[in-house]
């Protein structure tokens, strides 16, 4: 039994009060509530002294930073007269006082060449030349951008400055006090002689971002522009400093255009591009026969797909940075949801692993390859028969790739393959012709996606050109985009027999635009079912 509360009738029970939940300490310190950090003055002269001294060794000049200034010539001469504004982004948060993993925005790693994690709230800044300025310029500036990269004689059009947040001296409460900057907390930060060292930049203090932007946004020859979505607080500094000056409304209706062309400048990689996507394909071959290798300790076990994903995830962190984008690995059924990334099945004997997957390297270059496998080491009749018409699709795809074809044709020669097979299987209510045309598609239901993306520092680069440089476009040497047909039969797909429900193919390669042809980036990895069964036989261990 309960107690009546003292004082309570016995006909009356006291009413439960609401809880008081007011405070006079604000919510957003409340984050420290767990902490017993030290603060007394004892302690802080204590941690300002008996620190070895720095090493006063500048770092060399990091391998990028000559393509990066050149990526930076080309852009400024598209953009002269703008002033550019391409922020590195902010720290995000995972949950209370937790971040992600920092990761810069492509364009800010595209044009400074960093893709460490040394630079969050950093900005990139390309601070336009008017025609004096560009003479006085040329004498003066640290780095400054060429009008025509390949004229060492044109004028320059820009001066890039990076603004960033350096090193606090170990005098200052923010080495041992600031769990966001402090060294104590998150490691060294470099000095601005550093990042000058390391980028060819010159390196102003993160503080001085907003003035430098005001003397740009005062003077009426120069249209400000912000890469929008990289860092919001970026983005309103410059809408304030426009505001100010009256040409907020007028300077924005510019933004999508940065936004376009740093995306299409990407669109044709240089050698240093092209040679970090082959070693992110290299580490990325190397942990899909590390799967293979490991592959029975997945089978069977109540989540195998989680077993292949962590399995890729710990060679992707030894070799690389991290994976590109979320692993697909999907066993069965799962491998007809385009991207299952939850990987919470099982691994069964006589089903399909479709495993779609990317090791990023250290300058966030991401391969993108799909290999579908047999999980006992043998395809069905039905599987190796699907499976050959999505390899026949691909070898299609890459028969059409070569300077002055289509982007699009790509697609289309993949899909007129599986069209054709679908129509000898008896699976297209219509002929293989009718469904080919824009008003039939039905071949569509079973392969719904496009053939093809550009691949670089974003898994699916590039997204902001436009259809014409896209789409549309005429290829060039130095492109480089996935070719990745399938089919997908879901388990409850009633169009078509039984024994094609529940499978799913894809096989995805990394092509590299070449003067006279293509090359498969990702070709050390087997593409036909007998050499994906040899593959298997060689690296499953013996049973």
């Amino acid at each position: 039994m309960t107690q009546e509360h003292p004082g309570a009738s016995a006909s009356h029970h006291a009413q439960p009060q609401p809880e008081d939940f007011t405070s006079d300490q604000p919510v957003a310190d409340r984050g420290s509530n767990r902490s017993h950090r030290p603060s007394s003055d004892a302690f802080r002269a204590f941690m300002r002294e008996s620190w070895a001294p720095r090493e006063a060794t500048l770092p060399e000049r990091h391998p990028a930073a000559d393509h990066a200034a050149d990526r930076r010539a080309r852009l400024g001469a598209e953009l002269a007269g703008s002033t550019l504004v391409v922020p590195a982004g902010p720290l995000k948060v995972r949950s209370n006082d937790t971040d992600y993993a920092f990761r810069p925005h492509a364009a800010f790693a595209h044009l400074t060449g960093l893709g460490t994690d040394l630079e969050p709230d950093a900005v990139l800044v390309l601070h336009a030349l008017i025609p004096a300025e560009s003479d006085e310029s040329d004498e003066t500036a640290d780095d400054a951008t060429d009008a025509t990269p390949t004229d060492s004689h044109a004028a320059p059009t820009h001066e890039a400055v990076l603004y960033t947040r350096p090193m606090a001296g170990r005098d200052s409460e923010e080495f041992y006090g600031d769990a966001r900057y402090g060294e104590f907390w998150v490691g060294r930060r470099w000095t601005l002689d550093e990042a000058e060292a390391l980028t060819g930049l010159r390196a102003a203090h993160i503080d001085d971002l907003r003035d430098a932007l005001a003397k740009d946004a005062g003077n009426p020859e120069i249209t400000v522009r912000v890469l929008r979505g990289a860092d919001d607080a970026v983005a309103s500094l410059v809408d304030v400093v426009l505001a100010e000056h009256g040409r907020y409304e007028e300077d924005r209706e510019h933004d999508d255009e940065l936004a376009t062309a740093v995306s299409e400048l990407r669109l044709v990689k240089d050698e240093w591009e092209i040679d970090e996507l082959r070693a992110a394909v290299a580490a990325t071959v190397e942990g899909f026969e590390k799967v293979v290798a490991e592959l029975p300790r997945a089978v069977g076990h109540h989540r195998g797909e989680r077993v292949v994903e962590g399995i890729f995830a710990a060679k992707a962190r030894e070799e690389g940075n991290a994976v590109g984008y979320d692993t697909i690995a999907a066993g069965g059924d799962h491998a007809t949801t385009l991207h299952w990334i939850r990987n919470t099945g099982a691994l069964r004997e006589g089903e399909l692993l479709l495993l779609d997957a990317g090791v990023e390297v250290d300058s966030l270059y991401t391969a993108d390859v799909t290999r579908t496998i047999p999980v006992d080491g043998t395809f069905t009749e039905v599987q190796r028969r699907v499976y050959e018409a999505v390899r026949e699709a691909a070898d299609a795809a890459f028969a059409v790739v070569r300077p002055g074809a289509h982007f699009r044709d790509v697609h289309a020669a993949a899909m007129r393959v599986l069209a054709h097979r679908l129509e000898e299987w008896g699976l297209l209510p219509v002929s293989a012709e009718e469904s080919l045309t824009p008003a039939g598609q039905q071949h569509r239901r079973w392969m719904p996606h496009g053939t093809s993306h550009h691949l670089g520092l974003d898994v699916h680069d590039c997204a902001q050109a436009r259809a014409e440089m896209y789409l549309d476009a005429v290829l060039e040497p130095g492109m480089v985009f996935t070719i990745e047909p399938g089919l997908y039969f879901k388990a409850d797909d009633l169009a078509v027999p039984p024994e094609y429900r529940g499978i799913g193919v894809r096989i995805e390669d990394d092509v590299l635009v070449t003067a006279d042809g293509w090359e498969n980036l990702s070709a050390a990895l087997p593409r036909t079912a007998d050499d994906v069964e040899a593959w298997l036989a060689r690296l499953l261990p013996p049973a």
